[in-house]
């Protein structure tokens, strides 16, 4: 997984901002549960700063996507509550550690499939996430978890290589191949950003999703 993160901090060199962090994956290290693949790096993600020590990590000192995790039960009521009444800057480097230890415990290894961070939320073309593909697959690989959640059509359609869209698919198995090996996908509404208003789906889905 080292070698793979300094593969995605090159990456970050010509995709993202020379001034801020790439982010990695993080979770359940190894046979997870679910591994969530989300699209890029926010901005605000407090460990996109040069000067963060802590784990690089998605999602990091933000709140609406915590409140979405906890829905789906990747994370325990009790840290999301102790996420919501934190500022970014009370983040320290213990907390976001005590928020992925609980993600562990759940069994979840959270990650994007491009890990380039941007100055400004602009969307990427598919040309850079396809960059970033064969790394993501090596990532989950290692991870090797029972079940991949893909959030959004773009993800969903670069990573199973068809397109995807969610509406027309929801709750349905995609078979993944990996060095030999088929994974259960399975592709969701994004549910932040600009698809909050599809969250509610999302955590629908995600939860008869966990029961197949």
């Amino acid at each position: 997984m080292e070698n793979i993160n300094k593969a995605y901090d090159q990456l970050q060199n010509i995709y993202g901002s020379p001034n801020l962090n790439s982010v990695y994956g993080y979770g359940k290290r190894n046979n997870a549960k679910y591994a969530l693949v989300f699209m890029n790096p926010t901005r605000r993600n407090i460990a996109t700063d040069k000067s963060w020590t802590g784990i690089r990590a998605q999602w990091l000192g933000t709140k609406q996507v915590w409140s979405f995790l906890a829905e789906c039960g990747f994370i325990s009521e009790e840290t999301n509550t102790k996420i919501q009444s934190k500022k970014p800057s009370q983040w320290t480097a213990e907390f976001c550690q005590e928020v992925y230890d609980d993600v562990i415990e759940h069994g979840v290894w959270i990650t994007n499939l491009a890990k380039c961070t941007q100055e400004d939320a602009r969307e990427l073309p598919d040309e850079v996430f396809l960059n970033y593909l064969d790394l993501l697959k090596q990532e989950l690989s290692l991870v090797n978890p029972e079940k991949i959640i893909l959030f959004g059509n773009q993800v969903s359609s670069i990573v199973l290589n068809k397109k995807i869209c969610v509406s027309q698919v929801r709750k349905e198995k995609h078979n993944l191949t990996i060095n030999n090996k088929v994974y259960c996908a399975y592709a969701v509404y994004y549910p932040v950003g600009n698809g909050r208003f599809n969250q509610p789906n999302a955590v629908e889905d995600i939860l008869q999703i966990k029961q197949l």
